[in-house]
């Protein structure tokens, strides 16, 4: 490896051996000019390859002589809208000493002057924004990109949640040139080699703990992306999960509201649990009685977000409510006067006994799931016997 070092000086570098860490199809020798790089980010894992350019920088300007950071503005948040949150990756840069410009849109905007010439790449690590061709045409090395998935597998906004929820046990990083018209389907340029990395305690790991396994790998593959000029045209695939033929793609679509709602007739106790450890929270509706004192009240759906349950062992007689996925019930006579050592009960999909321990009722504050349900007129007032042990279920299934 050598370099060529003075202001404006080309850059040249050649690997001279196999580098274990990332997929690269052969060796190659790169030339460049000293990098003034835009970059484009937002959270977490952007953050983690700013630093790492950024050190990168510090260390070698020859190599990286600029970096400028674009971000989104801080939004609104709050009751009465009054404070400003602003995206995490504006303090790392502004304790990074970067120039900052905040934009919303890239309509109209244009990137700055800077003393040793105009951008000449673009990185965009979990940002959001497309980048537009006109700014990447402009930009003599173009664009990249940092995904947290193996690629083509997982494209999208939400790899890391998805990857969990598919049940994966191993994934990996992709450094990849960001196309001029679709998200993540640029050139592969370096990747997690097969089959990827372990993802830790697969059946506990949460989204947060994943992220901590990809910031740094994330961080090194563009690191030593940009020191081996793998941009630099013309541009090589190095991609290999696409051609290993083991299962269809996931696209990682944006993470909504609706996912969380439990699908009681179609989701197993493994997907609801899942879910759960993913994605937060889940959901459903339950049917409410009004405060009517008729012989006929009337009835609404309420929200109920399930805030905690665990899978138990089947209680005496209960295996009736099998055959109805999500018909909540108590462990209790009607009428119930005491919630004391009852509790809320619920069947899946594949008959796992589900005990939920505490629920927020639409409107109402997060508490013990049997008082709630009791406040909130929740439980029927019909009972089923099972032998001398009694159940009350609730008016209907969750839905």
């Amino acid at each position: 490896m050598f370099f060529l070092r003075g202001p404006g000086a080309l850059c040249a570098y050649r690997r001279v051996g196999f580098f274990p860490s990332w997929s690269h199809r052969h060796l190659a020798t790169k030339t460049y000019e000293p990098l003034r790089i835009l970059f484009c980010g937002s959270d977490e894992f952007s953050i983690a390859s700013l630093k790492a350019l950024h050190k990168e920088h510090v260390k070698r300007p020859d190599r990286i002589a600029s970096i400028d950071v674009v971000c989104r503005p801080g939004k609104k948040v709050g009751r009465g809208l009054k404070k400003i949150r602003e995206v995490p990756i504006k303090a790392a840069a502004t304790d990074l000493s970067l120039p900052i410009h905040e934009i919303d849109t890239f309509r109209g905007w244009t990137p700055p002057a800077l003393p040793g010439g105009p951008i000449n790449l673009i990185v965009a690590v979990s940002f959001g924004l497309f980048v537009p061709p006109r700014l990447l045409s402009g930009a003599k090395y173009g664009g990249l990109n940092v995904h947290p998935s193996l690629l083509p597998d997982f494209r999208g906004p939400a790899p890391l949640h998805h990857t969990l929820l598919a049940g994966r046990t191993q994934t990996g990083v992709t450094l990849q040139t960001l196309h001029l018209k679709h998200f993540d389907h640029g050139t592969v340029l370096a990747q997690t080699p097969a089959p990827g990395f372990d993802i830790p305690n697969p059946e506990s790991c949460t989204v947060s703990d994943l992220l901590h396994v990809v910031c740094p790998k994330g961080a090194d593959i563009l690191v030593e992306g940009i020191r081996d000029g793998l941009f630099v045209p013309p541009v090589e695939d190095a991609g290999w999960k696409s051609s290993e033929g083991d299962g269809p793609l996931t696209h990682a679509t944006k993470i909504k509201p609706e996912d969380r709602h439990v699908d009681w007739v179609n989701w197993p106790w493994l997907e609801l649990s899942r879910r759960n450890r993913v994605l937060g929270p889940l959901w459903s509706k339950a049917l409410v009685a009004s405060n009517s004192s008729s012989e006929s009240p009337s009835f609404q759906h309420r929200r109920v977000i399930f805030t905690e349950f665990e899978e138990v062992s089947p209680l005496k007689g209960s295996d009736k409510f099998v055959v109805v996925p999500g018909l909540p019930f108590v462990d209790a006579t009607h009428p119930i006067e005491s919630a004391k050592g009852k509790g809320v009960y619920v069947f899946t999909q594949d008959g796992k006994l589900v005990k939920i321990h505490k629920m927020k009722v639409e409107g109402e504050q997060n508490a013990d799931a049997l008082r709630a349900a009791l406040k909130a007129r929740m439980v029927g007032d019909r009972t089923f016997y099972s032998g001398d042990v009694g159940y009350t279920p609730f008016y209907n299934p969750l839905v």
